[in-house]
């Protein structure tokens, strides 16, 4: 991770990430609260990240360490736009469309942390650099 990063967005995969601890992603946590970066996951991804095996107390230590942004009427319909433009539907990659949305509304430079390069590349385009969890 070299260069400043403002935003940081995680999808539902980088907070999973997040949760389980995995040291790759601890390690640039470490640089992105070293350096001030805001780190951001949406409400949707929250409901994506929880399952039967997510450890209850681990989820919510690393959601005290984020800001969860809601998704509101009007970030729902900006990302139905941006689903529409990248020639995406369905559920699928409905809550791709909203981390997408809320990474490019940040203040950048911005990095989502995900597992899907290929989507969010097609819905956020090359203004946001895309990190594989």
């Amino acid at each position: 991770m070299s260069g400043h990063v403002e935003t940081v967005v995680l999808d539902s995969e980088g907070l999973s990430a997040r949760i389980a601890q995995d040291r790759k992603v601890a390690a640039m946590f470490q640089v992105f609260h070293a350096t001030g970066a805001d780190v951001v996951v949406g409400a949707d991804a929250i409901v994506e990240a929880s399952h039967a095996r997510v450890n209850t107390a681990r989820l919510r230590w690393a959601l005290s360490r984020v800001r969860v942004e809601p998704v509101t009427e009007q970030a729902a319909k900006a990302a139905a736009e941006l689903l529409e433009a990248a020639g995406l539907h369905g559920h699928e990659y409905a809550i791709d469309a909203t981390v997408a949305e809320m990474a490019l509304r940040r203040p950048g430079p911005v990095v989502v942390l995900t597992s899907d390069i290929d989507d969010m590349s097609r819905l956020c385009g090359d203004r946001i650099r895309l990190v594989g969890v």
